[in-house]
């Protein structure tokens, strides 16, 4: 899955889509796309990514008390 760095607007493919949907983890593992190659994975605060509409990620991906708001 491609998501993109919210500061950059760099597209970041993310490497385990599980950690991505777990709330209770606060990054995720992936690699930068950015120049002629991808970069090596590294992890990467969820608060730093959003789509690449700009759209952000859901609450139940990022906030583990998301059903309590």
């Amino acid at each position: 899955m491609l998501l993109a760095e919210k500061s950059t607007g760099h597209l970041v493919e993310i490497s385990d889509i599980k950690t991505l949907f777990d709330p209770n983890e606060s990054s995720v593992t992936g690699s930068v796309h950015y120049g002629e190659e991808a970069q090596d994975p590294e992890p990467i605060a969820k608060t730093e990514l959003a789509f690449p509409s700009g759209e952000a990620l859901p609450l139940c991906w990022t906030d583990p008390d998301y059903r309590q708001r």
